[in-house]
């Protein structure tokens, strides 16, 4: 039984954990952190902007495929063409779900 319940916990953390990764391997953290604004807003603020947009996911997986400027100021996202969309997708789900 502990085993079964070690593995769950392990289970429900994997997603954040993979998506840290894929944060990671994209080199997102190098503008953006979890909870501070750094050359870009942290996770948590996209979160909380976006968090009640029906469309928000489709809308910032376009931002981080195509790049953005002028939402958090002036200095510009750049495209991220080569990031698989799969990626895109999951970094995307990962970011709205902070708090």
């Amino acid at each position: 039984m502990k085993q079964v319940v070690v593995f769950l916990m392990l289970s429900a953390a994997c997603p954040v954990m993979a998506s840290e990764e894929l944060a990671k391997k994209h080199a997102c953290f190098a503008c953006h952190t979890v909870d501070k604004k750094m050359v870009g807003p942290s996770y948590k603020d996209v979160a909380a902007k976006y968090r009640s947009e029906k469309e928000a996911a489709k809308k910032l997986a376009l931002k981080v495929k195509n790049g953005s400027q002028g939402v958090w100021g002036t200095i510009p996202m750049p495209p991220n063409s080569a990031v698989p969309d799969a990626d895109i997708n999951t970094l995307v789900k990962w970011i709205l779900s902070q708090k």
